[in-house]
């Protein structure tokens, strides 16, 4: 189970204090989906960099599986199950995806076979990419189902995905789909997905609307989606 405990992270600058995160308490059960949506700015990101470890609290707890993780580094975070799926992911140039998705799994060699597998579920045809390298001869959609692919390989308890749909077409949107629907029923996987696709957020348990730093509302797909949709979720409504 996830738990963050009023969380806070505040950044100065010439202005003076900006707050991001304001004071956030939200607990994520095990194999819950929660999807975070929001304005652009909201905070959505920087929540999620908060419980991988990409940025450190101000004030607050993160509580993962019972154990206090707030000072904890982002490979100590990886090695007790928790991930992360970058909007824009990093090139590695010489390395194969083959071989970058044996890293991630964490066995020195993957079998093929295997490594095929994690591929084939996020839209990719094997047999065009393990060999390739991971670096600007791939698209940007490309690179980000291959990370979708090496988090999958990682076999994580908790999986945390900015905006997976960003630079993807539709017909491998609907494989991520299908994907994340899959891992949610099968695999009692904790996942928190940050998304403004209507698709992603009806796969939710839960959503989360968060802006200006705040959880401005909270609750089932049934509960909070038609309030998205007529724009009255946040801390400044939107107007006609």
């Amino acid at each position: 189970m996830l738990e963050l405990r009023h969380l806070q992270y505040t950044v100065s600058d010439e202005a003076g204090n900006n707050d991001i995160i304001r004071d956030i308490s939200l607990t994520v059960p095990d194999g819950r989906l929660l999807v975070l949506t929001g304005p652009n700015g909201g905070g959505k990101t920087t929540l999620a960099k908060l419980v991988m470890g990409l940025v450190t609290p101000t004030a607050g707890q993160i509580i993962w599986n019972g154990e206090d993780v707030t000072a904890l580094s982002i490979t100590e975070r990886a090695r007790r199950g928790i991930s992360y799926g970058f909007q824009q992911p990093p090139r590695f140039k010489g390395i194969k995806v083959g071989d970058l998705l044996s890293i991630a799994s964490g066995k020195r060699l993957l079998r093929r076979s295997e490594a095929c597998a994690y591929l084939t579920q996020v839209g990719l045809c094997a047999a065009d990419y393990i060999d390739r390298e991971v670096d600007t001869s791939l698209s940007g959609g490309e690179v980000k189902r291959i990370e979708i692919a090496t988090i999958l390989a990682r076999n994580s308890g908790l999986m945390i995905l900015d905006e997976p749909e960003a630079g993807i077409d539709l017909w491998s949107f609907n494989k991520l789909t299908e994907t994340f629907s899959a891992i949610h029923e099968k695999r009692g996987v904790t996942m928190i997905i940050i998304s403004h696709q209507e698709r992603i957020i009806a796969l939710a348990d839960e959503i989360a609307v968060i802006d200006r730093g705040e959880v401005a509302r909270r609750g089932s797909v049934g509960e909070v989606f038609p309030a998205i949709a007529a724009g009255q979720t946040g801390n400044c409504p939107a107007r006609n």
